[in-house]
């Protein structure tokens, strides 16, 4: 599997920007800085884009536009103007279900209850690569979804997200550089958290 579209998932607009669901973005962005590149808006994939290039490899780097729950429409659009297999699309989203700040690589299974994510395997097939970045679970459980994934960061959240976006761009790179096998095994190391380590302390 060679890929040959990365996606970050979010919604357009100031109002949602350095929301927790805009994490995809927030990603995509950072990377495409860390490229020195820029992004171009294309109405015909209703998306910015942008063209990139690593070692001899050329990358076509997406935000869709289309907001969250059409994000299929847009990287359809996408794959089939690059006539690019699902196989070669990357996924950056974020996920309730992990921790915050802790990422996993996968493929293949459900949307996990994420809109953007089910939309993208109705329009384009189950079978893209997803990086998800947890933003953990609903602090209360009374407490709508979509208020949650749509509010903004704490300061102390905001932090460990910062002090982890190398780690971040260091699995990117190894997603685009190596193999998907040395990919997920490197990526899907649980590694303990300050939280595992006081509570070993307590056995």
């Amino acid at each position: 599997m060679s890929i040959a579209v990365i996606a970050g998932l979010g919604n357009p607009g100031l109002k949602y920007r350095n929301s927790r669901h805009n994490i995809g973005f927030d990603l995509v962005d950072l990377l495409l800085s860390s490229l020195a590149g820029s992004w171009t808006a294309e109405a015909r994939f209703e998306a910015e884009v942008s063209t990139v290039k690593i070692g001899e490899r050329k990358l076509i780097l997406a935000k869709p536009q289309t907001f969250m729950n059409d994000s299929g429409r847009s990287l359809g659009a996408i794959l089939r103007y690059y006539r690019a297999s699902p196989e070669s699309l990357l996924v950056i989203y974020d996920d309730i279900t992990l921790e915050l700040g802790r990422a996993k690589l996968s493929t293949n299974g459900s949307a996990g209850g994420h809109n953007g994510v089910r939309d993208i395997i109705e329009r384009v097939g189950p079978g893209f690569l997803r990086y998800r970045i947890g933003i953990g679970a609903k602090p209360e459980k009374e407490m709508d979804l979509a208020d949650y994934v749509l509010s903004r960061f704490k300061p102390a959240e905001k932090k460990l997200l910062d002090e982890n976006a190398p780690t971040y761009m260091d699995h990117l790179r190894l997603i685009i550089d190596k193999d998907i096998e040395t990919a997920f095994n490197t990526i899907n190391q649980r590694k303990p958290t300050s939280h595992d380590s006081c509570h070993n302390k307590q056995l």
